[in-house]
């Protein structure tokens, strides 16, 4: 599983800055405001080879007792009950505050592996700032700027050093591993149990009956699986309960540990923002994608109508993956659920040839070429496969700095419909050749 990384500090010390930074995205909202965050906010990070989650919070007044302050400390100790291991922020620029001892005690109390930041250091000496917050002991005080990037590398390497790197799993062996996710009641039990033939999970009509991510092998017509049963992931400002505190980090992880995920939602209910805050975490995870829409034995036709009209809108970005409308409890459709979770499984491992890489991006290219920027309109040469699970395409050339998303998107749409891709999503990375003549006079 990943390591799940939780900030956690006083307001206004750049706990949202360093998110972005270590999530490399604009997630989490930035301003020189406290209080700015309230609920945790979740991501996903990469240095190198190695991948782990992070957990944006709050600023944390564990004295709090009433209100919305009360509420963003309750959000901050479930993620520092849910996390593998603490950063500590402090403000370097403000120095040692009495809010940061209270927060150092109950850090320090938790139990977990604990770091102790100082941020906002940027033009100052690093030993002068780190000095006065030996006080706290919460060890070796490590001096950044989240701002500017200073020794933010740094800090992930020695943070990450303590958890072992994933070895790579036996997918020829076990097969596809698959998460079965959505919001709480949908109906992820009752599939699981409906594929496996037995009631091996706890299928109830009430919200949060699943609190952990289990993972159960599976045998169809010969193949293995692992069908992974995950928690219903709520609005992140509904997450109170303590007994639901590892929910949502478990269920992130099972997306990232997944080769297939099945999206479920309700046909009785409205597609909601989190439905699609979900699917967007498992694009963005690269995960090959079934959605199943399901009680679809308990609607009629006009809201059939509108459930498809909300997929088309809400969920666009989904073009890729295939739809299900199924009922879970009846077994109505669940076979070919399970046959778009091969295909999707295939495609996101397939592997592609060079010469026919290349033959298509070519195609492409003179059917339409990159736009100019400025006198310079980029070159793509060749391209190769540079890994699976989602599919890479690597693409070699000249000036690719200057390939906007939008044809990228369309390079994207190429490759899938080319080698009919159906179910993953693809990605594409750029290599600049390099002019062997640049540096000579």
């Amino acid at each position: 599983m990943l390591p799940t990384l939780a900030l956690v500090g006083r307001p206004n010390v750049g706990k949202s800055t360093l998110f972005n930074r270590l999530t490399k995205s604009r997630a989490a909202l930035v301003a020189d405001q406290p209080g700015l965050t309230r609920d945790r906010h979740y991501g996903h990070g990469r240095l190198g080879t190695r991948a782990f989650l992070v957990v944006d919070t709050g600023g944390f007044e564990p004295q709090a007792k009433e209100g919305i302050v009360h509420e963003m400390a309750r959000q901050a100790e479930a993620a520092i009950a849910e996390a593998d291991v603490l950063l500590f922020l402090v403000d370097g620029r403000n120095g040692l505050t009495p809010q940061d001892k209270v927060i150092a005690e109950r850090l320090r109390r938790s139990g977990r592996p604990l770091h102790l930041v100082v941020n906002k250091a940027e033009g100052m000496n690093r030993d002068v700032v780190a000095a006065e917050f030996h006080e706290l002991g919460c060890g070796e005080p490590r001096v950044i700027s989240s701002a500017h990037g200073e020794g933010v590398r740094e800090l992930l390497e020695l943070v990450l050093a303590a958890f072992p790197e994933d070895e790579p799993e036996e997918v020829a062996d076990n097969g596809p591993r698959v998460a079965v996710v959505g919001r709480p009641n949908v109906g992820k039990s009752t599939l699981i149990n409906t594929l496996l033939g037995e009631e091996r999970m706890i299928a109830f009509d009430m919200p949060g009956t699943t609190r952990d991510a289990i993972a159960t092998p599976f045998e169809k017509n010969g193949k293995h699986y692992t069908l992974i049963d995950t928690a219903g992931l709520r609005r992140k400002g509904k997450v109170f309960e303590a007994i639901e505190k590892f929910s949502v980090v478990k269920t992130l992880q099972a997306i990232e540990a997944a080769n297939v995920v099945v999206l479920m939602v309700d046909a009785s209910q409205d597609i909601s923002d989190q439905d699609a805050h979900i699917a967007g975490f498992c694009i963005e995870a690269g995960r090959a994608l079934v959605l199943a829409v399901n009680k679809w034995d308990a609607v009629d036709t006009y809201r059939r109508d509108q459930v498809k009209q909300d997929i088309m809108r809400k969920l666009n970005f989904l073009g890729f993956a295939r739809v299900h409308y199924i009922s879970a409890l009846k077994g109505q459709g669940v076979a070919s659920v399970l046959q778009s979770v091969d295909k999707a499984y295939a495609a996101a491992m397939v592997k592609l040839t060079t010469p026919k890489l290349t033959r298509v991006l070519l195609d492409a290219v003179q059917k339409q070429a990159p736009p100019r920027h400025g006198n310079v309109r980029p070159k793509l040469r060749y391209a190769h496969q540079g890994g699976s699970n989602p599919p890479v395409v690597v693409i070699h050339g000249n000036a690719l700095e200057h390939v906007p998303p939008a044809y990228v998107r369309y390079l994207e749409h190429v490759y899938l419909e080319a080698f009919k891709l159906q179910g993953t999503p693809l990605r594409i990375q750029f290599k600049i050749t390099k002019n062997p003549y640049v540096d000579k006079s």
